[in-house]
């Protein structure tokens, strides 16, 4: 699964879908989630969209912001 089917019927710019992207899948990577690990991969993509509608863009903090609220 990949995040693009969450928000592709949201509006985001395309800055904000390649930072999205990138973050979600260094997340995947640091934590060690396959894509095949559905549940897992649905909170990891979750959470980045609600990063990143609360204004996070850099995808470095989104990943960072993700991270902390998945480990906390």
């Amino acid at each position: 699964m990949t995040i693009h089917r969450l928000y592709q019927h949201r509006a985001f710019e395309p800055e904000a879908i390649a930072a999205m992207t990138g973050a979600y899948a260094e997340v995947c990577r640091q934590l060690g989630i396959d894509n095949n690990d559905l549940p897992q991969v649905m909170i990891v993509a979750e959470k980045v969209i609600e990063f990143a509608q609360r204004g996070a863009c850099d995808p470095m903090l989104l990943r960072d912001c993700v991270l902390k609220a998945l480990r906390s």
